[in-house]
């Protein structure tokens, strides 16, 4: 059996402490207890700063402009996958503070230690590396617009910055949240003020009536982008004191997603409303009808609000990377993985330059397929577990729980072959009743949920003897 980490004995991450122009040491150990700092309330701005830019905004704009919505029927439709990311997001922030670990080493009690590896793996690849460049393709194409420089050069800018912050680690991250959440919601709230000016919200969809398959469309895009948050969750809750309120660390968290998310999406919706598209540039496209001054102002606010979500994305990812179980011989390992991240992320994001609007939708989809799984098959395994996981047991290398990989793989396989809503591939269901929309992260969530609680009882009650 692998020791249990010292979590009172880490001097470096003591010394880092609440320190924030200063390189986080480590990768995924524990934060020593004389470490931990800060307030759940400062988690609000963690969670509203990196959803105050484009790629929220988008969510609403493919609603009605590719899943053929009208304004309500998409307000409807993000309000409910939003809802369903920050309950999830809300519970999985909640546990951060208890041990001091990140969320991928929580999810070894569902997993084991080897097993934990893909679901890992699934994040540090579509997570860290492909959210990271969605975002990047946005900020870049709001510098383009608004220095008149080429997407390739706003995206080396935009890359190189949101590296840095991520290099840095946990501190500066945090910190660069809560700076710019309030600037980037007064910017944004004047442009939506903007946008519903101009808008004719009682429009109707592009049919004229109601779209079961768009609508479910919406939900799952919506959700895709609030429940990708929730692998992170605990990354950003693990220095608190593990005596704050677990109530309060989750609804700051949950209520900075949820409101942030469902605020610009909803502009979005209303944008689609006023006219037809006058630019290639979905953020030019997206400012055209503002003053020159706020447009300006909404486009630089585009690429910081980039920033701020791809910070968050390369450190976590980093996170995950190194929990897969890849040491490196050098104190700040997760730090130099964060530069790795960076450099694939910017590579992805050239790639997806040539056709934003396609890619992201079918990106949002497809983190849905996965994270529904995943969180299936994590609540199962709390509702399992009677006690507080040890600590030990999410360092012991020889802790295994197949059956935990079984029914995520099971889900996933199943939901995505059945449910599944894509450009080149629709699921077999859904090619016979496409009202389904696409559900798959639902369905998969509940083929997970079920299928865990059937496969992995045994061993998690076998786990809480050995370990209790």
């Amino acid at each position: 059996m692998t020791a249990t980490p010292d979590i009172s004995a880490d001097s470096a991450a003591v010394e880092y402490g609440g320190k924030v122009l200063a390189v986080e040491p480590g990768g995924n150990e524990p934060i020593p207890l004389e470490a931990r700092h800060g307030t759940p309330r400062g988690l609000f701005w963690t969670w509203t700063a990196p959803n105050l830019e484009f790629a929220t905004i988008f969510v609403g704009v493919i609603s009605v402009a590719y899943f053929g919505l009208s304004f309500w029927q998409a307000v409807g439709a993000v309000v409910i996958g939003n809802l369903l990311g920050a309950v999830a997001h809300f519970l999985l922030s909640a546990e951060g503070p208890l041990h001091g670990v990140p969320q991928m080493v929580l999810g070894r009690l569902a997993f084991g230690h080897k097993g934990n590896i893909l679901p890992a793996t699934f994040m540090a690849v579509m997570c860290g590396v492909g959210w990271f460049a969605t975002n990047s393709v946005s900020g870049a194409f709001a510098l383009a617009g608004l220095l008149g420089i080429t997407p390739l050069a706003g995206l080396i800018v935009i890359v190189v910055a949101q590296t840095a912050f991520a290099f840095f680690g946990h501190n500066l991250v945090q910190r660069f949240e809560r700076l710019a959440a309030p600037i980037l919601a007064i910017v944004f709230l004047i442009g939506a003020v903007i946008i519903f000016s101009k808008s004719d919200v009682s429009a109707g969809s592009a049919d004229g009536g109601f779209s079961m398959g768009g609508f479910l469309l919406a939900v799952g895009a919506s959700f895709g982008y609030t429940a990708g948050w929730t692998p992170y969750a605990a990354d950003y809750t693990r220095y608190l004191p593990p005596t704050v309120s677990k109530m309060q660390t989750g609804l700051f968290a949950s209520a900075g997603l949820f409101l942030s998310c469902t605020l610009l999406m909803v502009v979005g919706a209303a944008s689609m409303t006023i006219g037809a598209r006058t630019s290639d540039n979905p953020t030019d496209a997206f400012t055209a009808n503002f003053p020159s001054a706020i447009a300006d102002l909404t486009l630089l606010a585009i690429a910081v609000g980039a920033i701020a979500a791809n910070a968050i994305n390369v450190y976590s990812g980093a996170m995950a990377f190194v929990t897969m179980g890849f040491t490196l011989p050098v104190g700040a390992q997760r730090a130099l993985v964060s530069v790795f991240f960076g450099v694939a992320g910017f590579l992805v994001a050239w790639w997806a330059l040539a056709d934003a609007a396609a890619s992201y939708e079918a990106f949002l989809l497809l983190v849905a397929y996965w994270i529904g799984p995943w969180l299936g098959v994590v609540f199962a395994d709390r509702v399992l577990r009677r006690e507080p996981p040890s600590l030990e047991l999410l360092y012991d290398r020889k802790y295994a729980n197949w059956g935990g990989l079984a029914a995520f793989v099971i889900a996933l396989v199943v939901s995505v072959l059945l449910f599944c809503n894509q450009e080149r591939f629709v699921g077999f269901v859904v090619r016979a009743v496409p009202e389904l929309g696409d559900i798959g992260a639902f369905v998969g969530f509940v083929i997970a949920f079920i299928a865990y609680l059937l496969l992995a009882r045994s061993q998690v009650e076998k786990s809480l003897q050995q370990y209790g």
